[in-house]
């Protein structure tokens, strides 16, 4: 199974990535993240994914504190859970490299492999990812280390349980199933993916082994979107028979204290639109320290947990984070908009994203309903959002209004830098006098138009 199955498969028509000598030449035990830092307006960025999803509280403090020395002292906290460090340098992220390998911190070679974060401490979980994960990367460690795989490569495993991961779009998803069974499937989320595989875990390593082998032959640039259909159905030919047995579905929302049916309990806590400045962090893992958290889980949605908690110290740790500017409540405002580091962090920004993103909370609150996502861009780069949303571009001239679209795509209306506060009150204004009754802000907003929209905007 696994590497084996996929070294065999019999195409002569095609390359075969182990036989390309810089496969065999890249080295062993090197973090891609760290080895490869992304150039961004406020210097280097590097992503993490910690093995499991996990760090000891001396860990992630030790992180903070090479983020600082290392960086400008932000960390970020991404859609997927991954962890970032910004504001490196080319002769820091070495330096950064050196002080994780010193604090014990696993990232494994190859793509970010995302478990669920609860991953064996959920109770309603079906199976441990984390297991699956470990046979995976033993049987398919060649094929993960080929640098023929694109960059961006996402590979899902979900247990299920109370936070699952169904709404995260990736390449590859492997999906818990009743009787010890697995799902895989292609390129969507829990909704929209292919199936093309379903059995025992031995089953799923050998599909995933050559789903990884096709993209590997395909290229660098070429994701699970890309693979031919009739090739697909060639190499799994019962595909189109499978029926899936159960949907997994994020059942909790992050935030907040839980309680699991087996009595332990974690904390949800999310720093505010998913950034953190090094010495916040430093203060919060000190109260979890002295409330007696052994663990933090990096989750979905910007956040983490912390894991392990007495029951009777996870009240006030709840109320330290909200004291040092996290939010450890669902539902509240800030979780519906996804905001770059913007200006002041970072030197492509036109404008200070977060600090808009509060005004525009205390000015408009019926767009914060939970119906949509508001992204704020300081550029058309779009880094914090790779999906439609109600988008504010900043550019030399001032703000781009997308209704519903990608930070870099054309405008459906242009705002000029001092008129934002009340272009947007006029719109949530517009939102509140137009909408049936039950009607959510995004519903209004995609029965008004963009020329029901402009014309809100353009009203004195």
């Amino acid at each position: 199974m696994g590497t084996k199955a996929a070294k065999a498969i019999d195409n002569k028509d095609e390359a075969d990535p182990y036989d390309r000598p810089s496969a065999k030449m890249r080295p062993r035990g090197a973090c891609p993240a760290l080895a490869a830092p992304m150039p961004t307006g406020d210097g280097l960025l590097v992503r993490l994914r910690p093995a499991g999803g996990a760090l000891t509280l001396s860990q992630f403090a030790a992180l903070a504190g090479a983020a600082s020395e290392h960086g400008n002292g932000i960390l970020e906290i991404t859609a997927r859970g991954n962890l970032q460090i910004r504001g490196l340098r080319a002769d820091t992220a070495g330096r950064l490299a050196a002080d994780i390998d010193v604090a014990g911190i696993a990232v494994p070679d190859g793509p970010a492999i995302e478990i669920s974060p609860l991953h064996g401490i959920d109770p309603e979980e079906t199976s441990d990812p984390a297991a699956l994960e470990k046979l995976l990367r033993e049987e398919l460690s060649d094929l993960l280390a080929s640098p023929w795989l694109a960059p961006k490569l996402s590979i899902i495993i979900d247990g299920g349980g109370a936070f699952g991961l169904s709404t995260l779009f990736a390449d590859i998803r492997v999906v818990a199933q009743p009787d010890a069974q697995w799902l895989v499937a292609i390129n969507g989320d829990g909704e929209t993916a292919t199936p093309i595989a379903n059995g025992p875990a031995e089953v799923a390593i050998s599909a995933v082994g050559e789903i990884l082998h096709l993209l590997a032959v395909l290229g660098q640039s070429k994701r699970a979107r890309d693979i031919d259909a009739a090739l697909l159905r060639a190499r799994f030919p019962a595909m189109d028979t499978i029926r899936v047995l159960s949907s997994h579905t994020a059942k909790a929302p992050l935030s907040g204290l839980h309680r699991l049916k087996d009595g332990k309990s974690v904390l949800g806590v999310r720093p505010e639109f998913g950034q953190i400045r090094a010495p916040d962090l430093t203060a919060l893992l000190d109260c979890a320290r002295t409330h007696g958290a052994p663990i933090v889980r990096l989750a979905p949605g910007r956040g983490f947990f912390f894991t392990g908690l007495p029951a009777d110290a996870a009240p006030a740790l709840q109320i330290a984070a909200r004291k040092h500017g996290f939010s450890t409540q669902p539902g509240e405002k800030s979780e519906y908009v996804a905001a770059c580091a913007g200006a002041g962090a970072c030197g492509a920004a036109f404008y200070e994203t977060r600090t808009l993103a509060r005004r525009l909370i205390a000015v408009a609150p019926v767009l914060f309903d939970g119906s949509l996502t508001l992204h704020l861009s300081g550029c058309a780069k779009g880094c914090a959002h790779a999906r439609p949303a109600l988008t504010l571009t900043g550019s030399a001239e001032g703000y781009g209004l997308v209704l519903n679209g990608l930070a870099a795509d054309q405008p459906d209306e242009r705002i000029a830098g001092g008129r934002i506060d009340f272009a947007i009150e006029r719109l949530a204004r517009s939102i509140e006098d137009n909408r049936g009754a039950g009607e959510s802000a995004a519903a209004c907003l995609t029965r008004l138009g963009a020329t029901g929209v402009s014309k809100a905007l353009r009203q004195e």
